[in-house]
Order: C-alpha cells, then structure tokens, then sequence
C-alpha cells in the first residue's frame, strides 16, 4: 500500500484527540449520565491505544462471468455476491463526488477520523434532538465493511456491525492507519468497490449495472447522486418498490444541492439534474446455470459447474469450490463453440418436441484437446416448479402409478454427461471400436478374416434360459441382423456392416478382458454398479461375452471423447470445459490446459479410424469396405468422416458417432426415464432419429472449416504376416482342409459349386489364392465339374448385404 506523507505531530495530536474523544462520544451514546467524567475520557483513551493497528482487508466476493469460446460471448455469471471491482478512473467523476457529498464533506481533509464530526455529534447528541448524528467518515464506513468481509467467524462479522463502543473505537483506530497507508483516492476506489447498494448489487459496477445497465464511467449527475444515497439506507431508498421510489428521489436532490455544497457542480447543474425523471432499469444479474444467457446453454453450464466442483485446485471441499467459483470474480472462457452449440441445439430438437418421451443427447469433443464443444438435448434446462408441474408422468409405468414426474420437458439432471443418478445409456455397436482396438493392440490386422455365421457359438456362459443362449445350452450364441451379413469378413467390412458374429468372435480371440481395457483406456468409465463389477474383475471381465455388442452404459460425452482419442492419432485428452481461467488481478491459471497423454499407439489409432470410415460412407485409400450402415454422412458433412452407428435389442436405444479431425460428435437416443421402454429409437428410418441429429450437428459445426483428411495407416497393421496358400486344386476337400491348416491358415468351405476343371466335389481352388494373413481365413471353392480352366484363380467376396437393416445391434 502506498504511504501519503503526514505530520508526525498532527498524526500524534489526532490519535490522542481521537481517544479522548472517542471515550467521551462513545461514552454519551451508551451513557449519558457519566458523558462528561473524568473517568471515562480516561478509559477511552487507555482503550484506544490498547487496540491493534493493523487491519488485515480480505478481498470482497466478485462475480466471476462465463464466456464462450470466442471469448466475448456471454454464457453465464455466478455470484455469492453482484460485485465486480473496477479502477477509480473507470468511474465517473460525478459519482466519485457524490459519494463524498452523500458521506463524508471532509472526505480530502481529515486524517481518517474527523474530529470536528465527532465533536458535532457529541453536541447534537447531549442537546436532545429529535435525530443522533454519528461521525463514521468514508474511512470508517471502509474498515467496518472490511472488517465483516475478512471475517472467519459469524461472531466477527457481527463484532464488526454491532453499535458498541468497542467497534466504534476499533474504527477510529483502523481508519487513521489506513489514511496513513492509502492514498484518499485508494479509499475511494476500495469504499466504492465494497458499499452494498440493495438489489443484490454490491459495489459501484454491479449498480451501475442493475439500476442503469450502464457501465460506471457513464453515470451522469443524477443517476450518481441516487446511487450515492442509497448506500445510507438501500431498501429504504430502493427505487423498484413503490414506497421507495419517491424517498429515493427526495434523497438523490439532496445528494444533488450537497455536491453544489462541497463544489462538484454548479447550482444551474444541480437544477437541471433534479428535473430529469428518475427511471431504472430493476435487471438483477442472472445467476447460475438456470440463467444462462442463451437458456439451452444451461446443459452446457452445468458440466462446467460439475466439472468445477471436482477440481482440488480450487479447494479442499466441494463447498470450498463453490465458494471461490461464486466469490472469486474469475473470467472464465469456457471451450463452448458457439457455432457448434447452435447447430446441436438445432439438430436435436428437429422433428422431436422438448415433452417427447424420446431424448435426442448430443456431445461435441475436439480431437487432440479433450474441450467438449456442445453438449444438447431436446429438454429445456430448468427445474420443474413442484407447486405448477410442467413435467409428464414418469414413462417407467411403476414410477407413473406413484405419481412420480419424469425428465420432460424440464430436466437439469446432467443426461448427456452424466451424473448422480445418471449412469448412461446402451450405445449398441458403437462398442465394437473397441474390440477393433484391442484386437489391432494384439497384432491382428486389419485384413484378419473370420467366417462370420448367421449364428455364432462362443465360448462364453450365460444362463441357459437367456434368450441369447444356444438352444439347450448355457452358451452365448450371438446371431446377425440378417442373414446377408454372414460369411467371411475382414475388419473393414465387418465393421462397415456391423456384423455381431465377427466381433464377438474376434473379442473371444482377443479376450474380452482386453476390450475392456481398452474402452477403459479411451475413456469409458462404467457408471453402473453392474457393469462395474464386471469392469473390476478380470476373470468376469473374461466371460463378459455381449460387451463388444454395446450392453455396457456410456453417456454421449464419453463415447464421442473415446472415438476423438482416435481422431487424434491416439492421444487421449481429459475431457474439460474451458479454454481459459482468469483470477479477479488477471493472472492465467494452468487448470484450464488440456491434459492429454499417448494411449493408444499411432498406427493402431490409423487403422481403427481407417476401418472407422466404411459405416459412415468415406473410404481412404487403403480402405477396404463393403456394405454400409450409415452410408449417407459423407456426402451430408462433405469432409472425410468417420464413425460407427450402434442399436440395443429391440431398439431400446439408437447411437451414432461421426467424426472429423476437428470434432468428434456422439449422439444416442434413448428414453432416460425408463431404460426398459417400449418405444423404438430409430436411426434414418424418420426424420426424429439420431443420426440426422448427428450428421447434421457435425455439417453445421464444420461450416467454413478446413476439410482436413485422416492419415491412413501403414504397414503390417493393414495386412499383416502374410503368408504363402499351398495349392490345393483338384484335391479332395478333406485333403485341402489339412493342408490348408498345416499351413497355418483356417479353412471354410463354400456352400455353392462353381463350375470347374477339376471332378465334381473336389476342391477348384482357394480364395484368396496365392497370399494371406497368418491364421486368415482361406475358403476353398468345391468344384461343379463341367467348366473351363482357370488356373486356380478362384475369387469370392462376402455377400454384399440389402443395406443397414435393424439388427438387434449394430
């Protein structure tokens, strides 16, 4: 603090003055009958010199505000208190002078104390007029406000409010160090930052705003002299309320005629001010999540509030944490692409009403920084009046009959992120990215081929009366969306064509234990008790046999994060909320950098992403895909794209993901009521299903972006070991099998003849002939007789499909 140059005896004769004084005022106000003894001049003087000297000034609470990415977008503020602190030459002068007239004439020419004040209150005081007078100065009002502000203990703040000769005389004692220690100008900023002006409105910048919508270097003559009389009495001169308005008019003319009194304005100015109409505003600023500028931005807020609250940086305690976010007075530049969040706003409430049972989520995340930027629903973010419901009857029919409401159309559970109470939704197929990745982690390439039946009999136990077991057995016995989809497939059009046999047959190869450690690794969290136990255990982890199907929960943000982890070539980014952290002096805060780490190795990320793009329609060129579940995104995002759709049984549940290299966007469909519900998700069948919510937040978002195209893979991770095929023509099938297998390769024969050389059921040939990948699949073609020669040359491709379908999932 800056020192002001004082007279060593002028600062002695005041503090001697002061206590003196001070006993003998004090003392008149408690008890008037001993005002004038000896006795008690002499304790108010042994008093004050006892009191310490120095005052330890915390800083008031300061709003903090929410801004979008941009920067300057407005999204939300938080407060415990309206205050925001701003310079003494960022307000107007005429409030600098009104505040002066209103408080304190003698502001510039006191020591912290004035003396000729207290020594008129004592007179006016003993001489039984109708009104008492105190001698507080602008300095004293400053310290008793501070001294509540830098409180620790209810006792305190009420030490520092109480009329007792004790806090007067702590006042006096305080305000003359801090005029010795402070510039005049000093104490005004800080009195001016800390006064209370009603309406929630704490210091000049938050009044100026309330009442003005201005900010404080606006204020002219009148509006600076209303505020100014408001810090004497704020609900009392409160000019919203009827009773108030016109005592605050009355107070504000005599603010006006006292600063013609101490020669701020000439009378001609004080004239024309008193004439104006005196008209506020009444804008509380809006506070919290609920009140966000744009109100379907609220979803958004709330995962940053969450997110908030589990940061230790900013205290030891979630109560903590919400005490520096609603005190702290940060400018917080959150990652929300406002472009990004308008066009999932759009897209999710397209077609499909807020009280629709069906909730259409959306989650936007940046490959390579993990800054999540949108989050959607079709609910509105606002909390059901319980006393005026909006809300449905829950659509779970149990919580119906007990009269319980459900999400719709007004919700602030955190649906999209999750939360308490909120452990996700089945996302279908979409988990089979996983099962890809363990698979590629393990040296299985891209080009690895099994021969998919319409049914598949795996190794893993369930319960022999499940649906999904084999008839008669205890095991599970997955089976295809259609019969097209079966025979051999390799990962790209396995994965283009969402076929349940290969997969489950690949993660019975892999382990399903390292699937889910590789969900884990890019970011699947396992909310659900149930599916946590499974997630925990690695012999149960083994036998978890569906998981590759999607039966696990996730939440839109976690599955577009874990595809973004891919985008990114493997590198794994926290997902996080904000761009930047500003405290209330400026300086930047390292919490809102990305947090990231290499996960999953490049070339695997490559080729995940590589087999990624056969669903949505894109094909690179080392891409080998077929058929295609969700073959319209491309030519709707125009940009290379890729992603995976994904259904539950009975469509329960609908998901898609569909990424560029500049945002990864999940979305699911489910009803969050009641997991069990009857309605069907659907995906492109009607114009309310997820993928047109998904393609068409991921074409908006990248509006005016530049098309940047995924890096293919290279290597073995495209076709592996490959190995020479014996030849096995015209030899016996039995005989083609062994060779075949000795080999090392895994032989199936094809269920039609082709017409052939070779004598009728004897082997015509191989496909593929000449090389494969170790352990490949190896289809030997049976001879039909009767043909030409064709050298062996015998080439079959898995059937090509009738398009998406409905599969139980996908």
């Amino acid at each position: 603090m800056r020192k002001r140059d004082h007279n060593v005896l002028t600062n002695a004769a005041s503090l001697l003055v002061c206590g003196l004084l001070a006993g003998v005022v004090v003392a008149a106000a408690a008890f008037p009958a001993v005002a004038m003894s000896g006795l008690a001049a002499k304790a108010g003087a042994e008093t004050f010199g006892a009191l310490p000297k120095e005052l330890t000034v915390a800083r008031a609470p300061q709003i903090s505000y929410l801004l979008a990415a941009d920067g300057k977008t407005p999204l939300a503020t938080m407060y415990d208190e309206n205050r925001r602190d701003v310079k003494l030459k960022d307000i107007s002068p005429y409030m600098q002078k009104a505040i002066i007239a209103a408080e304190d004439h003698d502001f510039y020419k006191h020591n912290g104390v004035d003396l000729n004040g207290v020594a008129r209150a004592f007179v006016n005081n003993q001489s039984g007029a109708n009104s008492r007078q105190g001698a507080s100065t602008l300095t004293m009002q400053y310290v008793r406000l501070a001294i509540s502000y830098s409180a620790t203990h209810p006792a305190d703040v009420v030490a520092a409010t109480e009329d007792t000769s004790a806090r007067k005389l702590r006042e006096m004692r305080y305000a003359l160090q801090i005029d010795k220690e402070l510039s005049k100008d000093e104490i005004l900023e800080r009195y001016l930052n800390i006064a209370a002006f009603g309406n929630g409105a704490y210091g000049i910048y938050a009044a100026s705003q309330v009442y003005f919508g201005k900010p404080p270097s606006k204020l002219d003559i009148q509006e600076s002299a209303m505020l100014a009389g408001m810090v004497k009495a704020p609900t009392a001169f409160d000019p919203t309320t009827k009773p108030g308005y016109p005592q605050a008019v009355d107070r504000r003319d005599y603010v006006i005629q006292n600063m013609v009194q101490i020669g701020a304005i000439t009378q001609e100015q004080a004239d024309q001010a008193k004439k104006i109409k005196l008209v506020v505003k009444d804008k509380r600023t809006p506070n919290g999540c609920v009140a966000t500028n744009t109100q379907s931005w609220g979803f958004f807020c709330d995962y940053f509030y969450r997110w908030w609250l589990q940061q230790e940086t900013f205290g030891s305690t979630s109560y903590d944490r919400e005490r520096r976010l609603k005190s702290g007075g940060y400018t917080i530049t959150t990652s929300l692409d406002v472009q990004a969040q308008k066009a999932a706003d759009r897209a999710v409430r397209n077609h499909l009403s807020v009280s629709a049972t069906a909730a259409r989520m959306v989650a936007v995340v940046e490959p390579g920084t993990g800054r999540v930027r949108a989050v959607a629903v079709n609910r509105n973010f606002k909390i059901d009046d319980p006393k005026h419901p909006q809300n449905k009857l829950s659509s779970d029919p149990k919580k119906a009959k007990k009269g319980i409401r459900g999400n719709r159309p007004n919700t602030v559970n955190p649906l999209i992120t999750g939360g308490p109470g909120i452990t996700g939704y089945q996302a279908g197929s979409t988990f089979k990215m996983f099962t890809m990745v363990a698979a590629l982690e393990k040296g299985y390439p891209l080009s690895y081929t099994i021969n998919a039946p319409e049914q598949f009999k795996s190794e893993y136990i369930i319960d022999s009366s499940n649906p999904a077991a084999c008839k008669g057995t205890h095991f599970y016995c997955p089976v295809n969306a259609n019969k097209s989809m079966a025979g051999v497939h390799n990962m790209w059009s396995a994965f283009g064509f969402s076929v349940n046999t290969y997969w489950v047959a690949l993660q019975q190869r892999v382990g399903a234990e390292n699937v889910v450690k590789a969900a884990q690794k890019l970011g699947i969290t396992f909310r659900a008790p149930s599916d946590a136990r499974f997630a925990e255990n690695k012999d149960a982890a083994h036998q978890w046999g569906a998981f590759t199907l999607g039966v696990s929960q996730t939440t839109p943000l976690e599955l577009a994060n874990a595809y973004a982890t891919l985008a990114a070539d493997g590198k794994y980014c926290e997902p996080i909320p904000v761009q930047e952290i500003r405290g209330p002096d400026g300086e930047k805060l390292d919490i809102a950098n990305p947090h990231c780490e290499q996960r999953i190795s490049t070339q695997v990320a490559r080729a995940a992403v590589d087999a990624a793009r056969c669903p949505v329609g894109d094909n690179s060129p080392t891409s080998k895909c077929k058929s295609r579940t969700a073959g319209n995104v491309k030519g709707i995002v125009n940009a290379p794209v890729a992603g995976k759709s994904g259904t539950t049984d009975s469509d329960k549940t609908s998901a898609l993901v569909a990424m560029t290299k500049q945002y990864a966007v999940a979305g699911i469909e489910a009803d969050p009521d009641w997991p069990q519900t009857t309605q069907r998700m659907k995906h492109n069948e009607v114009p309310w299903g997820i993928n047109p919510a998904v393609y068409e937040t991921l074409r908006d978002a990248m509006k005016g972006k530049e098309r940047i195209d995924f890096t293919p893979p290279s290597g073995k991770i495209l076709e592996g070991d490959q190995r020479s095929i014996p030849g096995v023509k015209c030899e016996s099938i039995d005989t083609a099998k062994s060779r075949l297998r000795g080999a090392g390769f895994e032989p199936v024969v094809a269920s039609s003849p082709i017409p052939s050389e070779c004598p009728v059921g004897t082997a015509a040939g191989t496909s593929p002939d000449g090389r494969t990948i170790k352990g490949g699949v190896v289809t030997i073609e049976v001879s039909a007789g009767g043909g030409q020669p064709n050298g062996g040359n015998t080439t079959t491709s898995p059937p090509p499909g009738n398009g998406p379908g409905r599969p139980p999932r996908r």
